[in-house]
């Protein structure tokens, strides 16, 4: 009897250290819980950063627009118009002969007290510059080849002189418009210009004047005068190129219409019958 107790004792003793041992450790649904809300986070985690990537895509995809085809082309349209217009412009100075009332500037790279700024080209054709005392003849040169002829003459004062000349103002290359305009006279050429634009800045055409029979005298080697007909009627309706572009020395004639010659004669009219009343007739 004392026996059976003293197992059930024991066994008393060791299940209440299982119970105690089992209460302290986490259970099988704590575990489960535990595992599902780990899963749950990086699920979570997981789509946060797939949400990301494609937010960072999308990002991508906003800062680099597909361009149209459209757009292709009108920037294609806008090359080629620059590649088409600006040699007209630059080929006006590059080609561009100094002579009297241009202002031109001389730079010296890292050199100052050689370097010119605004200098007019005198009568004489001849501009004076530091350490140069007899001067360099610049007309009839372009810019590029007074550069040449300055860094000549610097070579023996400069290490390998860097000279540029450049055009500040062009005022030798100079024009006429004669006839029918609403001012005629002579013009400064300072940029290159077809006998539209050239009509158009002495103040157009007058209603006397015949659009269609302008002529433009050039002044040729041999020093004869060379006529160049230009219908500006027909440049006007699209029907011909605005494609004549004048030179220094031009002359732009703007003859007259029939309007012209009838005012005319209805000048002398009136001028004959004056002089017939001094004459004592009617």
């Amino acid at each position: 009897m004392k026996k059976l107790l003293t197992q059930t004792l024991v066994l008393a003793i060791a299940m209440a250290i299982n119970i105690s041992t089992f209460a302290q450790s986490p259970d099988n649904a704590t575990r489960q819980r535990r595992t599902a809300a780990d899963g749950t986070q990086r699920a979570t985690d997981s789509a946060a950063d797939k949400s990301t990537d494609t937010k960072a895509e999308k990002d991508k995809t906003k800062s680099t627009p597909e361009v149209t085809a459209d757009g292709k082309t009108n920037r294609a349209d806008q090359e080629s118009e620059e590649e088409a217009i600006v040699p007209y412009y630059n080929n006006f100075f590059t080609t561009y002969r100094l002579g009297p009332e241009d202002v031109i500037s001389v730079n010296v790279f890292g050199q100052d007290r050689y370097s010119r700024q605004g200098v007019k080209v005198p009568p004489s054709g001849r501009i004076y510059l530091t350490l140069i005392p007899a001067g360099i003849f610049v007309n009839g040169k372009t810019a590029d080849q007074v550069a040449e002829l300055i860094k000549k003459h610097y070579d023996e004062y400069i290490i390998d002189p860097q000279v540029s000349v450049s055009l500040d103002q062009a005022g030798s290359y100079r024009y006429s418009v004669v006839g029918d305009v609403a001012m005629p006279g002579i013009k400064l050429m300072n940029r290159r210009l077809s006998v539209s634009e050239a009509v158009s800045e002495a103040g157009g055409v007058l209603q006397t004047g015949n659009r269609s029979k302008i002529v433009v005298l050039r002044k040729q080697a041999d020093g004869m005068l060379k006529p160049i007909p230009v219908n500006l009627s027909a440049v006007y309706k699209g029907q011909a190129p605005d494609s004549v572009y004048l030179m220094p020395g031009d002359q732009v004639i703007v003859p007259g219409n029939k309007l012209k010659k009838l005012q005319t004669i209805m000048g002398f009219a009136q001028v004959l019958s004056f002089a017939n009343i001094f004459r004592g007739g009617w």
